[in-house]
């Protein structure tokens, strides 16, 4: 498989790239954001293994979403069934599968890292199993724990970022999709950190919208009610612009004639 290494400026035009191809199909896309909330929210309600077992479905789902992108870049509208269209095949299922559980196995050793810092504190509040006080999130040590797992995610995001559309359009083996997904993440490193920037600044502008509408209106209790769609949406025109980071890194191989059928 070819690398592709491409220029620091293309990490903006990711960006716009994704935006662009959300408001061809806001709708399906919306929808489809929403109903990939639902389900990870859903399967984390079952008793005792349901927080490891939407980890394991996540790169299955995030493989979906990118098959209704290369839908709507191409002016139709993605049904519902996509989302789960990486889990119809069943040696598709399996790898998508093992995929799932490695980011399982990686987050919890995540976790099992912030332990170091505040005993366990916040892993607690970040698997669901402790109520966020003001005292425990000012606390020190909670916050040496956010740090460490925000810096060691980085890592673990390089590692996942391009696997479950290598997965699922180049029937690429779990293991050796994440080392493709680290040297695509890492030759590109610098187009990457426009992306992230970009992001960056657009999440704070939507705030600054959403505090800007409330102002206007001159109800402060509408803040929650403005800034909580925004969010969303904005959240899923993020999730649709991760496709074209594949295509960009990976354009030169088959891998696009793939995404490209």
């Amino acid at each position: 498989m070819n690398l592709r290494t491409v220029p620091a400026r293309e990490g903006l035009q990711w960006a716009m790239l994704g935006i662009r191809t959300f408001w061809r199909q806001p709708l399906a896309m919306s929808g489809l954001f929403f109903l990939f909330m639902a389900v990870v929210s859903l399967v984390s309600m079952v008793p005792v293994i349901g927080g490891a077992l939407a980890l394991v479905l996540l790169p299955g789902l995030t493989a979906g979403i990118m098959a209704a992108t290369q839908k709507a870049s191409e002016g139709l509208f993605p049904m519902p069934a996509i989302l789960l269209s990486a889990f119809k095949d069943k040696t598709q299922r399996k790898a998508m599968l093992q995929l799932g559980g490695l980011y399982a196995l990686g987050l919890l050793f995540l976790m099992a890292a912030s332990m170091l810092a505040d005993g366990g504190g916040f892993a607690k509040v970040y698997l669901g199993g402790a109520s966020v006080s003001p005292e425990l999130v000012n606390s020190g040590a909670f916050q040496s724990a956010l740090w460490m797992t925000m810096l060691l995610y980085v890592p673990l995001s390089m590692l996942f970022w391009h696997a479950p559309a290598l997965v699922y359009w180049q029937q690429i083996e779990p293991v050796k999709s994440l080392f493709f997904s680290w040297m695509a993440c890492w030759r590109n490193k610098a187009a990457f950190t426009v992306y992230t920037l970009a992001w960056m600044v657009i999440f704070v502008g939507a705030g600054l919208m959403a505090l800007l509408v409330t102002s206007l209106l001159g109800d402060a209790q509408m803040m929650m009610a403005v800034l909580m769609p925004l969010a969303l949406m904005v959240t899923a025109m993020f999730f649709t612009s991760m496709l074209f980071t594949v295509k960009a890194c990976f354009s030169a191989s088959p891998l696009d004639q793939d995404l490209a059928a």
